[in-house]
């Protein structure tokens, strides 16, 4: 399955995106917030895919490289988390970009799309979101996207994150708001980007 969007498409994440994710994960910073510290090697990045296929095969995750169109190369990773087609609830994160990429509508359309295609396909009725409560800026993003602050669970990510139990602000987005997100949304994209990017 691939998702087509704009500027960036979807694709099923494979081995085959390892060495242009290696170099878009490059930056420190990317891993601040996240469970890992990022890839010392090319070796890192494809353990990394492997994991990342093993619970897409359990039907527990669906991992995507998010694929910039301009350039051909994956730029980044999101993912479908913590699937519950019985209760039609899902999580959207693991979500990550290289820096050029970020506060460009790449994350927003990646967003879009998977919200798209988990409400309007999927028939989900929740999409769940969770980041770290001191990640100022992931919070902010998806208030922009429209997502609705439910509160935050203490040690909600109880293994050590970069050293420390985390605290997880939690978000959704629920069926009948999706058709005025999608709108705003879609608004939002059809907007010229501010600058032309390109990455390398």
């Amino acid at each position: 399955m691939m998702h087509d969007g704009q500027t960036i498409d979807l694709e099923p994440l494979e081995q085959r995106h390892a060495a242009d994710l290696f170099r878009a994960a490059a930056r420190p910073e990317i891993w601040r917030f996240m469970p890992i510290r990022g890839f010392t090697g090319p070796s890192g990045m494809r353990r990394w895919i492997d994991t990342a296929l093993e619970a897409a095969a359990e039907g527990r995750e669906e991992p995507f490289a998010i694929v910039d169109r301009q350039s051909g190369c994956a730029i980044g990773s999101t993912r479908y988390l913590d699937i519950h087609p019985e209760e039609r609830a899902l999580e959207i994160g693991w979500t990550w970009l290289a820096p050029a990429f970020q506060r460009t509508p790449a994350n927003t359309e990646a967003k879009y799309l998977l919200l798209r295609q988990a409400f309007e396909e999927r028939g989900i009725l929740r999409v769940a979101f969770y980041t770290d409560a001191q990640n100022g800026r992931s919070r902010a993003a998806l208030v922009r996207l429209g997502a609705t602050y439910e509160g935050t669970l203490r040690f909600h990510r109880a293994r050590a994150i970069n050293g420390y139990a985390r605290d997880s602000a939690a978000y959704s987005i629920i069926a009948p708001e999706w058709p005025s997100i999608k709108s705003r949304l879609e608004s939002k994209l059809r907007r010229p980007p501010l600058a032309k990017l390109s990455f390398g």
